[in-house]
């Protein structure tokens, strides 16, 4: 399925330090399992699962979220929505295409830490493998 909507906001969680107008393409190595670069980037309609992004992100680096525009298609991210959440309820999406940053949230609230610890347990315990 291919989703082209411009009218929502979009937010890609990471450890990258960014500016508006910089882009985030393809090629990068995955915050999990191999750290193989991907072929694809990721985004969620989200604020939360963009949270989860920046927290499960590898690297000691500040936790960031931004807000972000795809500059091309995009489908649904079968990481989560075949796997974990059927009918993608997380709004995940991931594209080919590169994502610019419009914006940062720099006021957001993370999960509690036994939560995060739990979830990267969980991540490891799945070997972290992404469909690519």
């Amino acid at each position: 399925m291919t989703n082209n909507e411009t009218t929502r906001v979009f937010y890609h969680g990471t450890r990258a330090d960014l500016v508006v107008g910089d882009t985030i393409v393809v090629g990068y190595a995955s915050n999990f399992g191999t750290r193989k670069p991907l072929s694809w980037v990721y985004f969620s309609a989200t604020l939360d699962a963009a949270i989860w992004g920046a927290e499960l992100a590898q690297g000691d680096a500040r936790q960031r979220i931004y807000i972000v525009e795809p500059t091309g298609a995009f489908v649904d991210d079968p990481n989560l929505t075949d796997k974990k959440f059927p009918g993608n309820p997380t709004q995940s999406y991931r594209s080919r295409e590169p994502l610019r940053v419009t914006g940062e949230v720099s006021v957001w609230e993370g999960h509690a830490p036994e939560k995060v610890r739990a979830m990267k347990e969980g991540v490891a315990r799945a070997k972290g493998e992404i469909i690519d």
